[in-house]
């Protein structure tokens, strides 16, 4: 009877696994991009060329995301700028090359999903709240499952140590501090290998 029961438990774990479904990030249907004020009269805007990502669905719901962005892949569309972007004054990408989104938890908000989640940039680690909104999943013309998510938010910069500016004579900074992020994606769903 206990071998029994041991099997039946063994199973019905075994099933909760496999209902959750991975997706992982595909680059090419996926935008990473940040907007930051300059001298106070517009709004630089730039990306993020290298990046990777999972997401873990449940029951039809994202439990869990992950992503890891190469902070040197920076691209603001101008040299000189990306490369002054890349020193110790803003990334230092030598000493930190990598910055890092993990959920930790999430809830149901309108047709939102509000995840918890620890961001760290430039060695620094905070918990941040990001709405993200997820569509899908769809079957692409190739036969594989997509999902759609879709995010926006914003952080201080000085708040991860990126303190570098200079005042004009107009009294506004030649660097906001504020960041607004927006991340349109698309994950390919992982199908588990074929047995021969």
């Amino acid at each position: 009877m206990k071998t029994t029961a041991l099997l039946l438990l063994a199973v019905s774990f075994i099933s909760q696994v496999r209902a959750a479904d991975e997706y992982k990030i595909d680059p090419a249907h996926t935008s990473l991009t940040f907007s930051v004020r300059h001298m106070g009269i517009s709004n630089v805007k730039g990306h993020f060329d290298d990046f990777t990502g999972t997401v873990v669905m449940d029951a039809g719901a994202v439990k869990e995301i992950k992503g890891t962005v190469k902070v040197k892949s920076v691209n603001t569309g101008v040299e000189k700028r990306d490369a002054h972007l890349k020193t110790a004054d803003f990334f230092d990408v030598e000493k930190f090359p990598e910055m890092t989104f993990t959920t930790k938890n999430s809830k149901t908000e309108d047709n939102h999903t509000v995840f918890v989640a620890n961001f760290t940039l430039r060695g620094v680690t905070k918990e941040v709240t990001v709405p993200i909104k997820v569509s899908g999943p769809v079957k692409d013309p190739e036969g594989k499952t997509r999902i759609g998510l879709q995010a926006n938010a914003s952080l201080n910069r000085k708040d991860y140590g990126i303190k570098f500016n200079a005042a004009l004579e107009s009294g506004a900074a030649l660097v906001g501090e504020e960041v607004t992020i927006e991340i349109n994606a698309e994950a390919v769903k992982v199908e588990p290998a074929k047995t021969k």
